[in-house]
């Protein structure tokens, strides 16, 4: 149970430092164009290849999985879930698996678009429009 607790506190740290670093994208470089996103979303994929690797039973420094989970689903979860899906895709395509890695990006893409639109679409049509 006390792992849930450390995930929900990471999931804060994560989604306040998104939100500055977000806010700092839009009032310093643009606000017209999502930079606040793109950058979450490369800095968080950054970390987490890094720290999965680092960390890892081939990294320098072993961390217990309860490290693990705080950092990588607590912190990256509530920073960009981004990272997860990023890291999911390299690891399928680092064991050899390139149909599956594939599938997972162009499924994950397509069908988290399609989830959008069809979210909006009963939006629109719950507010009456």
């Amino acid at each position: 149970m006390i792992v849930y607790l450390w995930i929900a506190f990471g999931s804060a740290l994560g989604g306040v430092a998104r939100y500055a670093c977000q806010d700092w994208a839009t009032r310093h470089i643009s606000e017209t164009f999502p930079w606040g996103t793109m950058i979450v979303n490369i800095i968080g994929c950054s970390i987490i290849g890094f720290f999965a690797t680092f960390t890892g039973p081939d990294g320098r420094v072993i961390v217990g999985p309860p490290m693990r989970q705080f950092v990588m689903v607590g912190i990256l979860g509530g920073y960009t879930t981004f990272s997860s899906f990023s890291l999911d895709a390299l690891n399928r395509a680092r064991d050899g698996q390139w149909a599956q890695a594939a599938g997972y990006v162009l499924g994950s893409l397509v069908f988290c678009l399609l989830g959008v639109w069809l979210g909006h679409i009963a939006a629109v049509a719950t507010n009456g429009r």
